[in-house]
């Protein structure tokens, strides 16, 4: 399963630095509130990658990474709906976050079916 740790970190990463150059053409009023908790959500799905990774039991920390992974999904559409990002932004942003989203599904399925 490395290699599959090691390619949802990079994708991870791409999402990070994705996220990293949206949130900057976001509102000034925002950099605090919803631009903070975007970021704390990006923080956390890298921290729960590497969680599960390292734990003997994986299926929590799996299943607590999916969670932020829907938070952020949310985040994006509200970011949307609020008007800060465009339809192609939203499509792109969405698309990155949804490969991630698979990776880790597979990765859930992965461990379900080793126990």
């Amino acid at each position: 399963m490395n290699e599959a740790h090691l390619a949802l970190l990079t994708k991870l990463e791409e999402l990070d630095a994705y996220t990293h150059t949206v949130l900057h053409q976001f509102p000034r009023i925002e950099r605090h509130l919803l631009c903070a908790e975007m970021r704390t959500a990006m923080n956390k799905m890298l921290r729960q990658t590497v969680v599960a990774w390292k734990r003997r039991q994986k299926s929590g920390a799996l299943f607590d990474l999916d969670v932020e992974i829907e938070v952020f999904r949310g985040f994006i559409r509200k970011a949307h709906r609020m008007g800060y990002i465009n339809t192609n932004r939203l499509e792109v942003w969405m698309r990155h976050t949804n490969e991630i989203g698979k990776m880790v599904g597979a990765w859930i399925k992965h461990e379900g079916s080793a126990m």
